[in-house]
């Protein structure tokens, strides 16, 4: 198969859909029994962004840790926003070469605000995220591109290229 085909044969080989608010291709690939709460004890999904433009994950947060998995394809860059914003925003790179810095996993703190998207100079990557309790869209709080950039002026731009109304 053709590199450049690669991509659409994931979408169709894990029945990829489009994921609501945030962006990008998903498919939730397990979800653990129900709790008392109502929300599964855990979830995994897995995911394809694009370098295509307006492909990315969204800013967003969740009330629980959650971690992010590289799988294949090209680096995924991951920022990062601290929800008490007495720490700088950084970007950690997922990807294969970790003794290069970069993360096969990485674990997002609870009430962090997230966004993804392909590293600089790529085309496409395949990533997972795991939680436990499990995700229910009740808990996604979608980022306020000025409320944000209010918060971190420094990061402005970044902010308002990594948002959705």
């Amino acid at each position: 198969m053709a590199p450049d085909r690669l991509p659409e044969a994931l979408i169709d080989l894990y029945g990829l859909a489009p994921l609501p608010r945030e962006g990008g291709r998903y498919r939730r690939t397990w979800a653990g029994p129900e709790r008392a709460d109502g929300r599964p004890e855990g979830s995994a999904i897995v995911m394809l962004l694009t370098a295509e433009p307006g492909d990315f994950s969204a800013l967003h947060r969740l009330p629980t840790d959650e971690i992010w998995h590289f799988y294949r394809g090209d680096p995924l860059a991951l920022f990062l926003l601290p929800e008490d914003g007495g720490a700088p925003a950084r970007t950690v790179i997922l990807g294969p070469d970790v003794l290069g810095g970069q993360h096969v996993q990485f674990t997002v703190p609870a009430g962090t605000w997230m966004a993804a998207e392909v590293a600089d100079g790529g085309s496409w990557t395949l990533f997972g995220c795991t939680m436990a309790p499990g995700f229910t869209f009740e808990d996604y709080e979608h980022g306020d591109a000025a409320e944000l950039a209010a918060r971190f002026p420094q990061e402005a731009a970044r902010i308002a290229a990594l948002s959705r109304p």
